[in-house]
């Protein structure tokens, strides 16, 4: 295995920073194994994503705007990433740890007889070896598998796991054609939920609220203000999306969504362990709750103990002021 292969996973040319995470770790990594670093870009809008790319350290920016990709589910994508990856030769694929990026990984590793490892958050390369490190059960074990050199790898890299840096002195651009397939499962409507705002797994900030808040009014009066300050999103734990007080898109925990911030502000959540397993990975953990013997206080960075609705909106002016007075 020497080739990586970085898959941009974007809709209509919109793409998240994680596009640009793994186009940065493809170059270190391939570097480290003496191969080329690639991106692949697929799908309406896949020229000007390319352009975006050529910022990023990569020798090579494969594009298809086949509207296949955008027409049918993931097997057009398997198929270019899959021609892609034979072309070079046994290569390592990184795909964003995503909905759709796990299925792409899921029938990438079958097409190509790859090893896989899932929600990987960092790559070493050790000799010919690929060892990739990835947090399981929540984070209370950490494992580190290594992919063999000779085989083809397939690895789905958990979003904010790297750091985006752009320095390339330009990819070439090369056209890919669509390889011959017939697609059964076609897309009939793509809506996505939340489509706009910030998307929690990627988010350098989140605002939680939990049961504490005793209602749905105050994540819009509340806790929106003050991510909006932080430059982050708002998430929920279990107990309020369950309450019917936020959707289900929102729930951070053992049975939502797992995020990595560098902030986290929990407020009133007591901070169960359901909870905690969706992102005792945050950098900084900031706790508000009424009650100083909340179980989150065991594991928060800061513990502020008081009435929320009396100190977040203090906190929001405070933030606010000292944005502006910055600017």
């Amino acid at each position: 295995m020497k080739h990586v292969i970085a898959y941009a996973e974007h809709r209509q040319g919109q793409t998240r920073k994680v596009t640009f995470e793994l186009a940065s770790e493809a170059r270190r990594i391939a570097d480290a194994l003496g191969g080329t670093a690639s991106g692949v870009v697929l799908g309406a809008g896949a020229a000007q994503l390319a352009e975006q790319l050529k910022a990023y350290p990569l020798d090579v920016v494969y594009v298809d705007e086949s509207k296949d990709v955008d027409e049918f589910l993931l097997d057009p994508v398997v198929d270019s990433l899959a021609a892609v990856a034979k072309r070079l030769g046994p290569s390592l694929v990184l795909v964003p740890n995503t909905l759709s990026g796990r299925d792409i990984a899921g029938k990438l590793l079958v097409r190509l007889g790859a090893g896989i490892v899932a929600d990987v958050v960092d790559v070493e390369v050790e000799g010919a070896d690929v060892v990739c490190v990835s947090p399981k059960l929540g984070g209370a074990i950490v494992t580190r598998c290594a992919l063999r050199p000779a085989d083809y790898g397939v690895v789905t890299v958990r979003p904010n796991a790297f750091a985006a840096a752009p320095g390339g002195a330009g990819a070439t651009i090369e056209r890919l054609e669509q390889p011959a397939g017939s697609y059964a499962a076609a897309i009939e409507s793509d809506v996505e939920e939340g489509a706009g705002e910030l998307a929690l797994e990627e988010a350098p900030v989140v605002v939680a609220g939990g049961r504490g808040l005793g209602g749905p009014e105050p994540f819009d009066t509340l806790l929106k203000p003050l991510a909006r300050a932080l430059g982050g999103a708002v998430g929920a734990s279990r107990a309020a999306a369950d309450a019917g007080w936020v959707p289900y898109n929102l729930q951070i925990g053992q049975t939502g969504k797992t995020v990595t911030p560098n902030l986290y502000v929990a407020v009133g959540i007591s901070g169960a362990i359901q909870h905690k397993v969706g992102m005792r990975a945050s950098g900084t953990i900031v706790a508000i709750n009424k009650d100083g013997a909340a179980p989150i206080a065991e594991f928060s960075d800061l513990l502020v103990v008081g009435d929320a609705f009396r100190i977040v909106p203090e906190l929001t002016k405070m933030i606010e002021t000292a944005k502006g007075q910055v600017s």
